[in-house]
């Protein structure tokens, strides 16, 4: 995904000036090191489900102030420094647009992805 050319696209939307005064991009990346260990990671698996994703999705844009929200995941294997989830939430202040991307954040990763480290 381009980040840029998303944004650009979203700002294109007749309705966007009047309901977006924040927008907030997760860019999740392979880490080179496990979190739990921080052994070296050569490369790592990741499913998706994304009719998950999507359900959360359209959750968390009924959040207060939020306008839109856009989420891109790739499945496959990957190495350090790949990206592997974007999310762009757009909203009316910081404190929904926050709240509304942790909580995204949280929820897509804990219940939408499933990810095997591969050890060097």
């Amino acid at each position: 995904m381009d980040i840029s050319k998303k944004i650009a696209e979203l700002k294109q939307d007749p309705e966007f000036a009047d309901n977006v005064g924040m927008i907030l991009v997760h860019n999740g990346i392979v880490r080179g090191w496990s979190r739990g260990t921080h052994d070296e990671v050569s490369s790592i698996e990741i499913k998706v489900d994304y009719d998950k994703i999507e359900q959360i999705r359209q959750e968390h844009e009924k959040f207060p102030g939020i306008y839109k929200i856009v989420t891109h995941a790739n499945e496959g294997v990957f190495k350090p420094g790949d990206d592997v989830l974007f999310l762009i939430v757009a909203g009316d202040i910081r404190e929904n647009v926050k709240e509304c991307l942790a909580s995204l954040l949280d929820r897509v990763k804990a219940e939408a992805f499933s990810k095997k480290e591969i050890f060097a």
